[in-house]
């Protein structure tokens, strides 16, 4: 090799080992540096240090009300809006709800008689001492004591009470300074999905409990107490548990929508599916059950009827598929008194003996009438000495009669 195969060799191994010096620099630097970017390097001639990693939490919004432009603050027990509300309610509203306690007397096996208790919830509903809770809770008491929400005890006295719509007024002889009467609200302007609240004394031992929900459902139809048919009824999901029957349904500002009434549920206890009577049944029920004693249902007389359906139409060449074909009436009743007729002669359908020739029931004030549970449900909603217009077919001729609404006799 000549001189200058070797000056030129060693201008080359001083050149590599200069970059192998310059790569080894930047590689030190990206390492003590840590800069990555989704795994690719990125050089830089500026030798400018990255800025050390900091963590910041990532900020979440507050809290905002529904329908509103507030915001839900936290306070400093760390309660929101709608926690407060609760409380609210429960603070002012839980004195005004009392324990029902009732003592029946049973006849047992042997005929001899055995007391046996029972519980429900009620309310206060005014300075006087009276008190509401369901019919089915004092239904054939001997006994009924009232304990108020400073836990005093009363004995209580039935004013009046309704069985289909399963309400009953009670009085104690309490002082007014312990009385808490509760707001009435009203039922007509509920929406399915708004805030339910309970309080009542599930069980008959925890006293003013408290359970929240929601109105699940509205206008449902139960079946009253003595087989007639309630109309309005408000379905929730707040829980509801024996003892808790006569106890308040109200809304989120504490004002009594309902009172609870029934359940649904195969076990006996709460399923989420619970029923009050609305608070603009109570309303119009309440004057008359204070002043007779008892609720009185406007009727036009009819104790029996079958609804018509295509098929009995066919069976007994009826001139019309739907309507109320009259079996009996009440005598000296409205339609009676109109000269309306009940059934003339008795058939056999299949296996069953059914009676024919009544006039049939079309339409009440122009509502056509398909059954008898809508004609019970339209009756409700009118007053006694309301006249009606009843459209009947006889004979195959359309005819009409103008009575006015009595009331309906016990049975």
């Amino acid at each position: 090799m000549g001189a200058s195969g070797i000056q030129m060799q060693q201008i080359g191994r001083v050149f590599m080992d200069k970059k192998k010096l310059i790569l080894w620099v930047l590689w030190a630097a990206l390492a003590l540096s840590g800069c990555t970017q989704a795994g690719l390097l990125t050089f830089s001639a500026t030798a400018t240090p990255p800025p050390a990693p900091t963590w910041t939490p990532t900020p979440f919004p507050p809290p905002s009300v529904a329908g509103t432009n507030e915001t839900a603050q936290i306070d400093a027990a760390g309660l929101d809006i709608a926690e407060r509300r609760v409380i609210d309610v429960y603070d002012r509203v839980a004195p005004s709800v009392v324990n029902v306690t009732t003592q029946v007397l049973r006849r047992g096996f042997f005929f001899d008689v055995i007391p046996e208790e029972g519980a429900g919830s009620g309310f206060v509903l005014d300075l006087d001492g009276h008190v509401l809770t369901n019919f089915h809770v004092i239904d054939g008491a001997q006994q009924i004591e009232v304990t108020l929400g400073n836990e005093q005890t009363f004995p209580a006295q039935v004013v009046g009470s309704d069985p289909r719509f399963d309400l009953a007024i009670l009085k104690v002889d309490a002082p007014a300074e312990i009385l808490h009467p509760v707001a009435l609200g009203e039922s007509s302007s509920l929406r399915v999905g708004q805030r339910a609240i309970v309080i009542g004394n599930p069980f008959g031992q925890f006293s003013r409990t408290l359970t929240t929900g929601v109105v699940s459902a509205l206008d449902r139809t139960l079946e009253g107490q003595d087989g007639r048919p309630i109309s309005g009824v408000i379905q929730t999901d707040a829980a509801i548990n024996r003892g808790n029957s006569g106890g308040p349904l109200l809304d989120s500002s504490g004002r009594v929508i309902g009172i609870n009434t029934a359940i649904f549920s195969p076990s006996g206890t709460n399923a989420g599916v619970g029923f009050a009577v609305p608070v603009d049944t109570i309303k119009r029920v309440l004057p008359e059950l204070m002043e007779l004693g008892r609720y009185r249902h406007p009727y036009l007389g009819i104790r029996y009827a079958y609804a018509i359906t295509p098929g009995l139409a066919q069976s007994l060449d009826l001139p019309v598929d739907t309507g109320l074909l009259l079996v009996q009436l009440d005598r000296g009743s409205p339609l009676e008194q109109a000269d309306v007729r009940g059934a003339q002669r008795e058939s056999i359908l299949g296996n069953r003996r059914v009676y024919i020739g009544g006039d049939i029931l079309v339409s009440v004030n122009g509502t056509p009438i398909q059954t008898v549970e809508e004609l019970q449900l339209w009756q409700e909603q009118h007053e006694i000495g309301n006249e009606v217009t009843v459209a009947l077919l006889r004979g195959g001729e359309m005819r009409e009669v103008v009575v006015a609404l009595t009331e309906e006799p016990a049975r």
